[in-house]
């Protein structure tokens, strides 16, 4: 791999890495693409960087260490065999053990997986703690599965997957369509295995060792980040201010749960087919009881709150999205990758809004981040906003090994913390670049330096 010193060298490598004929890995080019024009300032001024094309650090970084993949069979209610596609990515552990969550759903493959495999070698590696990046799940989609059934597909997956994790080698984690219950079968199943109880799996209940305040820890952070960075950058706070969150799961929840605690004004949520505007603010309680418990559509809020609307997703065309179009002090999308796209960000252009702060891993286009930046409106990657779910899984790891059990006032002061850290390290990262204020690229060269050191100083 040549010297990459400009944007053009950047792109040429990135056309020869790049499969023309493999659809599954355009969003994993897409974040390689973004971090490796970020980091072009890394390669110009520091001349360990500039030679990293000897250590091929970027090839290395890019390559999954393996790619694991396996046939997953259950029995479903009516006793009949069902067969879905697991994967485990073990994408880097030049700072740790492998740490990504699990991921249930139909869209799950494994172009997906790479992508937030890599993404969460950055993450990881901006926490501080000791730990690499992987990602897995599997195609299996747990929506109008009956317990049983989800039970069945947990132990099917783990008799896999046990094969390739332990404490110190690979520790997945939740992610979208496996929460607290299939953490739960999966440990089981590993334990029953294996004959050992250790701390394999984070987002765990409390009674197998989970951390208090796991649930919370992703949403939470969006906002403590927010608040830092809103700071740094000599902003108004965002109490009494209006805010926009797309999303209608865990970490857009907790984004909205958090945004009330701090007496901000959370006006919406989305879901596949629509989104609900309260400009009264969002009843987070109903929220919760819609959404996770009985999961139904958005629209049943407004059958309790009537002077609340429900915006079907086809009022609105294809480019475009009305939660984005909602006049807000602060948006938040933690709905899924690319859902704010160019024609959104002009809204958000348009309704001088003054944050965004990205709760799903890679939601915004790149055409988006640009438009955003070119704006100056403050925007937080997801790498570094959403970093607050790796980060109480870590301290779930340090709990397990020490065999200590942290109240949800320490795990939350430390979360806080952290978050706040890792804001104060990609705004001076991104300042020491002489790129003051754009956080995008200091998330990306904080967390490739730390990773590259690493990988250098381990050889090959």
């Amino acid at each position: 791999m040549r010297k990459i010193t400009t944007v053009a060298d950047a792109k040429k490598e990135i056309a020869k890495l790049k499969n023309p004929n493999c659809a599954e890995d355009d969003v994993f080019f897409q974040a390689m693409e973004e971090v490796l024009l970020s980091i072009i300032p890394l390669f110009k001024s520091d001349e360990v960087y500039m030679k990293s094309a000897k250590n091929a650090i970027i090839k290395r970084l890019i390559t999954p260490d393996r790619v694991i993949k396996f046939q997953v069979a259950w029995l479903d209610d009516n006793n009949e065999v069902q067969v879905n596609t697991g994967y485990r990515i073990q994408f880097n552990n030049a700072l740790g053990p492998y740490k990504g969550g699990l991921r249930f759903h139909p869209s799950v493959n494994e172009g997906i997986l790479k992508f937030l495999g890599f993404e969460q070698i950055l993450k990881n590696a901006l926490t501080g703690l000791p730990i690499g990046g992987g990602k897995g799940g599997s195609d299996f989609d747990p929506k109008g599965k009956s317990d049983f059934e989800i039970m069945k597909f947990c132990t099917a997956f783990m008799q896999e997957l046990h094969k390739y994790i332990g404490p110190r080698i690979d520790v997945p984690a939740g992610d979208i369509g496996v929460g607290g219950r299939e953490i739960g079968y999966l440990f089981g199943t590993y334990k029953r295995i294996t004959s050992s109880f250790e701390g394999v799996l984070t987002g765990k209940p409390q009674f197998f060792g989970g951390s208090l305040m796991r649930p919370e820890a992703t949403g939470y952070g969006v906002v403590y980040f927010t608040q830092k960075m809103l700071e740094l950058e000599f902003k108004e706070d965002l109490k009494d201010k209006i805010c926009t969150v797309s999303g209608a799961g865990n970490v857009a929840i907790h984004v909205i749960e958090k945004l009330i605690h701090i007496g901000a004004i959370p006006v919406t949520a989305t879901d596949s087919k629509g989104t609900i505007y309260d400009s009264r603010g969002i009843d987070v309680e109903l929220l919760k009881r819609l959404k996770l418990e009985e999961r139904v559509s958005l629209e049943e809020y407004t059958k309790i709150h009537i002077s609340a609307k429900y915006i079907p997703v086809s009022e609105y065309p294809e480019d475009a999205h009305a939660v984005w179009d909602i006049p807000c002090y602060g948006a938040f999308p933690c709905a899924t990758q690319n859902e704010l796209s160019v024609a959104d960000a002009k809204n958000l252009i348009k309704n001088k809004t003054t944050i965004v702060a990205e709760g799903a891993n890679m939601p915004s286009t790149p055409d988006a981040i640009h438009a955003m930046i070119k704006s100056k409106i403050c925007l937080a990657p997801a790498k570094a906003a959403n970093a607050g779910g790796v980060a109480v899984s870590g301290f779930e790891m340090s709990q397990n090994a020490s065999m200590e059990k942290w109240t949800f006032a320490e795990v939350d002061r430390k979360l806080k913390e952290t978050m706040a850290e890792i804001c104060e390290n990609v705004a001076s990262t991104a300042k020491e670049y002489n790129l003051d204020g754009n956080y995008v690229a200091g998330a990306n060269i904080a967390g490739f330096k730390r990773v590259a050191d690493a990988m250098i100083a381990e050889g090959i």
